[in-house]
């Protein structure tokens, strides 16, 4: 995550993005283009909403590379996005090029802006020109530490498997590296989810939220501990099994309404006291929406008209934006499916 403040932050922000492209084997074309969508993104925000802020995260799939730019402001928002994106048309006397190449430089791009409360753009930028397949579910994540701290206690991680998606959030106590070891060691087990089966017809099965929380709690020994969330949907058969111990808040949003999910007092890795499975119906059209207690319970996505029809992404920066408390770690995950 880098703050936008004054033009000194634009260098910080594109060498951040140059190492990345370096470390995902980016060719020297893609590299610049990178650079490019991050420099248009970075001054656009320093000349119309003064202050904002930019993540990058590195996206593996299907031996893809790809690196995901998030761009957060709460300035004055877009008017007319479509007028705004074409080259030449601009309101801050500038040849007015920025959203235009933004949008044709990134392989993927969504936006969500509303007049008077700032703008959130996402873009995915692959190595190469070939993109991969569309995948059957759509993720939108932000994990960042408490400021001043170079590593989140908070983490995330989800794990796709036949028709089952698995989503495993964790919030490690307190902040710092030590937190970070806790998450870190709960995130690790979506590595591992399926038991293996002896029928050479049966690939395995996937392992449940109740199952999963217990061989989390003996992965933490020895940890401060987490607060852990479990999710797994069921498309099949339109389900969700939970299971959550602490403070991690986790809901079901409906077209028309949306079920909190209820998670027991605990410690996971040293005091879990209870795990019980809750099952839920899931629609195709539901969101799965899960935070850390770093972002404040009372957000609500009607207040915001459309935004549910938009990339999972730019749900979660909204989520995170709007209603981050400031004074600790941040998640959060937006699971939908395609």
């Amino acid at each position: 995550m880098f703050d936008l403040q004054d033009i000194s932050s634009v260098a910080v922000v594109r060498r951040a993005g140059a190492i990345l492209a370096r470390e995902l084997k980016f060719d020297e074309t893609r590299a610049g283009q990178l650079a490019l969508v991050i420099t248009e993104a970075a001054t656009n925000i320093l000349k119309h909403a003064d202050d904002g802020q930019i993540l990058l995260r590195a996206i593996s799939q299907d031996k893809h590379c790809g690196i995901e730019v998030l761009v957060i402001d709460k300035g004055p928002g877009i008017e007319n996005f479509d007028w705004h994106a074409q080259d030449g048309n601009s309101t801050a006397g500038t040849y007015g090029i920025g959203l235009g190449a933004l949008r044709r430089l990134s392989q993927d791009f969504d936006i969500y802006t509303q007049p008077g409360n700032g703008t959130i753009i996402w873009m995915l930028l692959w190595s190469t020109t070939e993109k991969p397949k569309s995948l059957p579910w759509q993720i939108g994540a932000i994990c960042v530490p408490l400021k001043g701290e170079e590593v989140s206690g908070d983490n995330w991680a989800v794990a796709a498997y036949d028709k089952k998606l698995t989503l495993i959030v964790a919030d490690g106590l307190g902040h710092g590296p030590e937190a970070a070891k806790a998450a870190d060691a709960a995130i690790a087990l979506a590595d591992n989810l399926v038991i293996p089966s002896a029928n050479a017809d049966n690939a395995g099965v996937v392992q449940s939220p109740a199952v999963i929380m217990q061989r989390a709690h003996h992965a933490l020994q020895g940890t401060r501990g987490a607060a852990l969330a479990i999710g797994q949907i069921n498309s099949e058969v339109g389900t969700l099994a939970f299971a959550g111990v602490g403070n991690i808040g986790v809901c079901i949003h409906y077209q028309e309404s949306r079920r909190h999910l209820v998670s027991h007092n605990g410690i996971v890795g040293s005091n879990l006291r209870k795990v019980q499975e809750f099952s839920e119906k899931w629609e195709r059209d539901a969101l799965l929406i899960a935070h850390s207690d770093g972002i404040n319970t009372r957000w609500d996505l009607d207040l915001y008209p459309g935004l549910v029809h938009c990339h999972a992404a730019l749900i979660a920066a909204v989520i995170y934006r709007d209603f981050s408390r400031g004074r600790d770690d941040s998640a959060v995950v937006v699971v939908r499916e395609q």
